[in-house]
């Protein structure tokens, strides 16, 4: 049990190290949408299209409207 609980200490660390050298953008294109949320870029546009994205002054999504689709329903 102690090897699990250091095995999950040391992911946690990596992850936070991983997170602090690879800031979130606030903001996203489309294609890198479409990465994030693993779908088509086309799928994107139909999201924008149906309003479940929405794009900000620039015509960037921004990164909370990721977070929004990606968050469990429930």
């Amino acid at each position: 049990m102690d090897d699990d609980l250091r095995i999950l200490r040391i992911a946690e660390r990596a992850v936070q190290l991983y997170a602090e050298r690879h800031p979130r953008p606030c903001q996203v294109n489309q294609k890198q949408a479409a990465e994030m949320l693993g779908v088509s870029a086309r799928t994107v546009y139909n999201m924008i299209r149906a309003g479940t994205l929405k794009l900000n002054k620039c015509g960037m999504i921004p990164i909370e409207m990721i977070d929004m689709v990606l968050r469990p329903q429930g």
